[in-house]
């Protein structure tokens, strides 16, 4: 990790900062966004869906209960209308491009819609973190936790924003099942997917999102609980 990775990381919560300050009162597509999260086709039922059947680490019971604690969620999160704001929509990766040896950077596919909850981009960035963590050490650690660490104090900072830790579990959810997946990952690991199935399991099951506690969602066993 060099210096100026940690600048863009500074840099890209920074911009999530200043656009999820701009905020519309507008309740009603407030809870559509959280209906669509649940059960759009490119959300997570329409991911579940994708999971072929016959999967040792993810077993239709284990697939039922993500399903369920998330229609819990949307009727907790439906009453956050409060919280609509200016979001990017799909702020991942592979739609930030950064200029060479600069914090400058350019958005791609903003498509799903200006408004939404600040938790959709918020997860759609921090969990790849997670994801190549566990990937290289088994757990979050080394520069992916300092990033991932570095990231939420800066953001957190910036907005003030703490409600946000009590809202980003069905996201951190959704985002989950991407990179868990047979079909976007066909050549991850079987014991990277378990451990993601236990973060995805155990953080819908927190009522606050503890950021010192990734790696107790990513180990405590979620398979054996189904």
């Amino acid at each position: 990790m060099t210096e100026l990775d940690k600048r863009r990381c500074l840099a890209l919560a920074d911009y999530l900062a200043e656009i999820h300050s701009v905020k519309l009162e507008q309740p009603s597509l407030y809870v559509r966004r959280i209906r669509d999260l649940v059960g759009h086709g490119e959300c997570i039922m329409g991911l579940i869906d994708s999971y072929p059947q016959g999967l040792d680490y993810a077993p239709e019971e284990l697939l039922k209960r993500v399903e369920h604690l998330c229609v819990e969620w949307r009727w907790r999160l439906k009453k956050k209308a409060h919280r609509l704001s200016q979001v990017h929509g799909d702020f991942h990766p592979w739609n930030i491009i950064f200029r060479p040896g600069s914090t400058e950077f350019t958005l791609l596919d903003r498509s799903r819609g200006d408004w939404g909850e600040p938790a959709d981009d918020l997860t759609a960035l921090t969990i790849n973190y997670i994801f190549y963590s566990i990937r290289a050490y088994g757990l979050l650690k080394g520069p992916f936790e300092e990033l991932f660490t570095a990231f939420w104090d800066r953001y957190l900072d910036k907005t003030g924003d703490e409600e946000v830790l009590e809202v980003v579990q069905p996201f951190y959810a959704w985002r989950g099942l991407v990179v868990a997946s047979p079909i976007w990952y066909p050549t991850l690991p079987t014991d990277v997917r378990i451990k993601l199935f236990n973060f995805v399991v155990n953080v819908l099951g927190a009522e606050r999102f503890e950021l010192g506690a990734v790696n107790d969602y990513i180990t405590s066993d979620a398979i054996e609980g189904s």
